[in-house]
């Protein structure tokens, strides 16, 4: 799913690499904040490298592999806030409240 050179992230790939931010966002609420930690720890050093590797290509015709890292990468920035700030998948004292993005990055 994800290039060779991120081997290490395929573990997470199957769950957090998501097209959509409602994806992202349905699972950031369905996943326990220690499994949240387990693949922020892991994603975040790689990041940079992982960016280089996808800037390598035009943006609107990256392969494959390198959308699934972008999309890791954006699952990686969803899950910042809960995991940096609140140390809760839920935005504090948000009670019920949910989010509807309408419109999503592209690739």
């Amino acid at each position: 799913m994800l290039p060779e050179e991120f081997a290490d992230l395929e573990p997470f790939a199957g769950k957090w690499s998501l097209a959509t931010e409602r994806e992202r966002y349905s699972t950031r609420m369905a996943t326990p904040i220690q499994e949240m930690r387990a693949f922020y720890d892991a994603v975040t050093p790689r990041a940079e490298a992982a960016m280089a590797y996808i800037e390598r290509f035009p943006f609107d015709e990256l392969p494959e592999d390198a959308l699934h890292l972008l999309h890791l990468l954006y699952s990686m920035i969803e899950v910042s806030f809960p995991i940096e700030v609140w140390h809760q998948p839920r935005v504090p004292d948000s009670g019920a409240t949910s989010f509807d993005s309408f419109t999503e990055p592209r690739p």
